[in-house]
């Protein structure tokens, strides 16, 4: 069953004994990650987590509707998260709703599924589950997530050195958390010593910030400028910008081209596209969009959204391994950009 942002924020926050199952998707994968962090929370400190994989629950499909009717050996309460889920653990779900009792909720982080998965339809389909798909915030909704990140850590902040912080990290929430990580370190700051952090503190600390701004690595490959996004992960990669931030940027991206294509298969014409995109584009990157999409099908859009999505799952096996996979994947998309003229 489909919810709401409101409606999946109280079912975890009271950890819901009539839902079985969340599923949390989206491209957004550390928004999703932050709301499996609610039930954590509701569950209890000292309650047991067990943790799954997708590739794990393909193995043994019956894991997780063992694991959600299992009784702690101290009578503790227990929950269970499963990581890198896919169609592969769809008869792990299946077993799941079928199951005559399931007592441990399952908090299943599912990258950007398609509209066309079982495992998807599945969900939506059944009262038991609650279905909510995280995007990276964008605008207004990523100044207020910098600020409220910000504050949590003990940082006082204006609006407007949010606004810098959450453009400079494109919105996403993991970059967005080292960041500000490193600004209390910076100020000396926590939840219970509240220190200030301003634009001055963002040159002297941050500056890799706007240094380390994806776009130009975005518009390189989406663009069909191989030898500059080559450039561009060689830099990123001297300030500790690589691997799933990389992979989100490009996928944002390549969401936002995909939205505006379908736009236009539906009679709207590329001017008439970028006329109403409003907000949803930042107004210096606009001409660079524009370009994209005449160069992009919707076809080639959609190939490229799961061979990156396949290279982040290699990153979150493999490590380091799959960080240089990613980058010849950024490469064998950007020359393939480059052939979409």
């Amino acid at each position: 069953m489909k919810a709401t942002r409101p409606q999946i924020e109280r079912a975890l926050d009271r950890a819901d004994a009539d839902v079985r199952l969340f599923l949390l998707y989206g491209p957004d994968e550390s928004g999703s990650a932050a709301l499996a962090g609610r039930l954590a929370k509701a569950v209890g400190g000292g309650a047991e987590r067990i943790d799954l994989t997708g590739g794990e629950l393909r193995a043994d499909p019956a894991a997780l509707a063992d694991q959600a009717a299992a009784i702690s050996l101290f009578g503790d309460p227990r929950w269970i998260r499963v990581e890198n889920a896919g169609d592969e653990s769809l008869p792990a779900v299946e077993a799941l709703l079928e199951a005559s009792a399931a007592g441990n909720p399952v908090a299943m982080v599912a990258g950007n599924l398609r509209k066309d998965s079982k495992l998807l339809k599945l969900a939506l389909a059944s009262p038991a589950v609650l279905v909510f798909a995280s995007y990276a915030p964008e605008g207004a909704d990523a100044d207020r997530l910098a600020q409220q990140m910000a504050r949590d850590a003990g940082l006082m902040i204006r609006p407007d050195v949010a606004q810098r912080l959450a453009k400079a990290t494109n919105g996403d929430r993991a970059l967005l958390a080292q960041e500000i990580e490193k600004l209390a370190l910076y100020a000396d700051a926590a939840p219970d010593r509240p220190g200030e952090i301003d634009h001055e503190a963002l040159d002297d600390l941050g500056a890799a910030l706007d240094e380390g701004d994806l776009s130009r690595l975005v518009g390189a490959v989406l663009s069909g400028r191989p030898a500059d996004a080559d450039r561009e992960m060689a830099r990123l990669g001297t300030e500790g910008i690589a691997g799933i931030p990389v992979a989100r940027a490009l996928l944002r991206r390549l969401m936002l081209l995909g939205g505006l294509r379908a736009q236009m298969a539906n009679g709207e014409t590329l001017s008439g596209v970028m006329a109403t995109s409003g907000k949803a584009i930042f107004w210096k990157e606009k001409d660079e969009v524009q370009a994209q999409l005449s160069r992009w099908t919707p076809e080639a859009i959609a190939r490229a959204i799961d061979r990156l999505g396949a290279a982040e799952r290699q990153i979150k096996a493999s490590g380091t391994v799959g960080t240089v996979l990613l980058d010849e994947e950024l490469i064998a998309i950007a020359r393939h950009a480059q052939r979409l003229r």
